[in-house]
């Protein structure tokens, strides 16, 4: 087997040690590293601060948690998930667990919220830290009770010994609490099992919810600072190489509070022929840059339209000297040279844009010697180098004070819209609030690429499936925004993004098996292509979920049974622990119980059901789900009509139920929306379709029924923000030719094309 390593952004916490340690704020806990636990006294570290925790929670007098949480909210409810974790272990009171979101201070370590990892990557730390919290309050509990602490245990913010009992307020308040965990000790800190939990996996209101409710929840876009003035940008007419020639602002002059404008050197290379108009009112702003006439020497993709980027992305695909591979098993060459019969199908996906309800935004001011950013931002530790470089300052000299996000899909993972607001405020040595309207949002916006696919499955003389070759193109995203977390190809010979090419490593036994992944230069010359809710799989697992389905019809099996035959869980296929214990057999299951489920359901006229299996965003966290689609063709209209969507889910541990469903809620509206629905296309160097006025997501109207159900699972817990979107359009593609026996390949799926299939 032959397969990329996968490159986490996460901290490794298996050589920090664990502190517990009185302070005038009340009780400490942190992890720490070991070299420092072990020469320093946990009261002294904690107090004075000399080493960078990346998890940090206190209880004070009174027996209150505050738990510090390094992850942004953007809908996902991920703070009260991550309390949720520790206040289990730490067996403290749930309703006085309250959390706070933390800003950019080294102290609290890598910061980034995406991928789906937040659970994933926290999970276990996080119980590890809530149990050390527990034994130690145990043991201060005991000798305050005068019993010995194997005598004790710990009960919902209580230390208990029989009739004796102590809450955790009265322990902080009467103990001096000075305890070091060695990293072993934390290490070894076994995890509830299943039976003895009493709050994961039940349902519980969020902790951010009555903030949302009542209007007191702080968004980016509400942030005020005293003396700012606000700015719009004037984007130039591609994304890179425009530069400015010359600025007329006399239509503006005329409008109340205007203050000028800017053209922005950028030593970051983020804002290529950027203006910023600033006014002492966000409405001004707007008016003023409307008027504002700029004469720009446009860069060189103004002349690269969207079919363009999807030509070059087929004629890749079709090039073996192209791209590099991604999975070489077996000798795809043999048997290509023996095949009796070859199937290809080519497949293709438009733009996609974010368009996340709050637009893109950011508050920034100098004060205190230091950059201070207001905003909401996914990614952190990523961004701070980009706004370092552009002020020209060393990036502790830079702090993200982040606030909920109006959602983020990935859009806000890199920080580069706070790149302007600097600079003006640099400029004009005031704070400033900066504001994109909607057309600007997605003018500027990192695009999911346009992509294409070339599949083909060879056979042998009795027509049996005896490999596949799988190549693919499109923009990667991290090549543009974090070209250090690309991964080594196993040819040794390059590099390739894992988030465009994780999925075609899929779970399916195939002795011959290659995919090829192939970055597409006219999309990464035309924008920056963009990290979108599911990533590279959604496109990715596109065609081959589709592609699975024609080899079956291809051998004359049942797309199903077919399906199940392959996900036998051997050899690689097995996975392995702790976040892919069963592998493929997991897949089988939740497939099987999904067939089962559906097995009944009475089809009218040219309606079918489709199905499609996928494992998450990444192999390396598999959310192994099943999803099926009923959909109904009107051959008169080509109208497709998706009546329900079904999705069997095997997650592991589900910390937060109602969490997981919203989740997978979202994430399979979002897969019906691109499948059939939303798209954009490049024109002259940007989007088309500027405002929800002309692209059309899915729509009240078409919303189908969802049935979505959760495998009771005791492995680990995995992410499930994304994994949704992944399955529905080949599953709704599918369903399609059951209806209607005509393949679609290209996304989204019109009236138009079902009528020329069917002419």
């Amino acid at each position: 087997m032959k397969l990329f390593k996968s490159k986490k952004d996460a901290i490794s916490l298996s050589r920090r040690g664990f502190l517990v340690g009185s302070a005038s704020s009340g009780l400490l806990m942190a992890f720490a590293p070991t070299l420092v636990s072990a020469n320093i006294s946990a009261t002294e570290s904690l107090s004075s601060k000399r080493f960078s925790p990346t998890i940090w929670f206190e209880i004070n007098e009174h027996g209150y948690v505050t738990i510090n949480v390094a992850k942004v909210e953007m809908g996902q409810h991920i703070g009260s998930s991550l309390a949720r974790i520790v206040a289990e272990e730490l067996e403290c009171d749930w309703s006085k667990v309250s959390i706070n979101y933390v800003n950019t201070d080294p102290k609290w370590g890598y910061m980034v919220t995406g991928g789906s990892w937040s659970v994933f990557h926290s999970f276990k730390p996080l119980s590890q830290a809530g149990a050390a919290g527990r034994i130690a309050m145990i043991d201060a509990g005991a000798k305050l009770l005068g019993v010995p602490s194997q005598n004790c245990r710990a009960e919902n913010g209580f230390v208990i010994a029989g009739a004796k009992r102590i809450d955790y307020g009265d322990i902080v308040a009467n103990s001096a609490l000075d305890r070091t965990f060695t990293a072993e000790e934390i290490s070894n800190m076994p995890i509830k099992p299943s039976g003895k939990r009493h709050l994961l996996g039940k349902s519980y209101k969020a902790l951010d919810i009555p903030p949302k409710t009542n209007g007191t929840a702080v968004y980016g876009i509400d942030v005020e600072v005293e003396g700012m003035v606000y700015a719009r940008p004037v984007l130039p007419p591609t994304r890179y190489h425009s530069r400015v020639k010359k600025v007329d602002d006399s239509a503006c002059k005329s409008i109340p509070g205007y203050a000028g404008y800017h053209v922005l050197t950028d030593p970051s290379g983020t804002c290529e022929g950027w203006i910023t108009v600033v006014a002492n009112d966000y409405y001004s702003a707007v008016k003023a840059a409307d008027k504002l006439k700029v004469d720009y020497e446009p860069g060189p993709s103004i002349s690269v339209s969207e079919q363009d980027i999807l030509n070059e992305g087929e004629r890749l695909c079709r090039d073996s000297k192209e791209g590099h591979l991604f999975v070489d098993d077996g000798n795809i060459d043999a048997v290509a040279n023996d095949a009796a019969h070859v199937l290809e199908s080519t497949f293709t996906t438009a733009t996609v844009n974010h368009f996340q309800l709050e637009p893109l935004n950011a508050v920034v001011e100098f004060k205190d010697t230091k950059w201070h950013v207001h905003t909401g931002n996914q990614w952190q530790s990523l961004t701070l180098p980009m706004l370092a470089k552009a002020v020209g300052v060393s990036e502790e000299n830079v702090v993200i004070h982040h606030h909920y996000l109006g959602g983020g899909f990935g859009r806000r993972l890199y920080g580069d819209w706070i790149v302007p607001a600097l600079l003006t405020s640099k400029i004009i040595n005031k704070p400033v609030k900066l504001i994109f309207t909607r057309p600007d949002d997605t003018a500027f916006d990192q695009s999911r690429s346009p992509s294409t696919a070339v599949l083909k499955a060879f056979f042998d003389k009795n027509n049996q499936f005896t490999g596949l070759e799988h190549s693919f193109s499109a923009g990667w995203p991290t090549a543009a925004m974090a070209p250090g977390f690309m991964s080594e190809t196993i040819e040794g010979q390059g590099k390739v993004d894992m988030f465009s090419a994780s999925g075609a490593d899929h779970w399916y036994t195939m002795e011959h098996h290659r995919a090829r992944a192939i970055q597409n230069g006219i999309a990464q010359d035309t924008f920056t292509p963009g990290w979108l809710r599911s990533v590279g799989q959604g496109w990715i697992a596109w065609g081959l979920e589709s592609f699975i389905d024609e080899i079956a019809h291809q051998t004359n099996q049942d797309p199903l049974q077919f399906r199940l035959s392959l996900l036998d869980g051997k050899g690689k296929q097995a996975g392995k622990a702790p976040e892919s214990v069963g592998g493929a057999t997991r897949l089988r299951n939740v497939l099987s119980l999904l067939a089962e489920k559906v097995k009944d359901i009475e089809l009218a006229n040219d309606e079918g059901i489709g199905f499609s299996v996928t494992a998450g965003q990444e192999r390396t966290m598999p959310a192994w789900i099943a999803t099926a689609a009923h959909v109904h063709v009107n051959r008169k209209t080509g109208k497709i009509t998706l009546k329900r969507l079904y999705a069997t889910v095997d997650g592991g541990i589900i910390v937060h139920p109602d969490g997981a469903l919203a989740q997978l809620e979202g994430s399979l509206l979002w897969g019906a929306s691109i499948a059939l629905h939303e798209s954009n296309s490049y024109e002259k160097g940007k989007p088309k379709a500027l405002n929800l006025h002309t692209y059309h997501p899915l729509r009240m109207n078409d919303l189908p029924e969802l049935d979505i159900e959760f495998v009771d699972s005791d492995e680990f817990p995995v992410g499930l923000g994304e994994p949704g979107v992944i399955g529905v359009a080949p599953a709704v593609a599918n369903a399609v030719y059951h209806a209607a026996g005509i393949r679609l390949r290209s996304l989204p799926m019109t009236s138009k094309d079902v009528k020329a299939a069917l002419a």
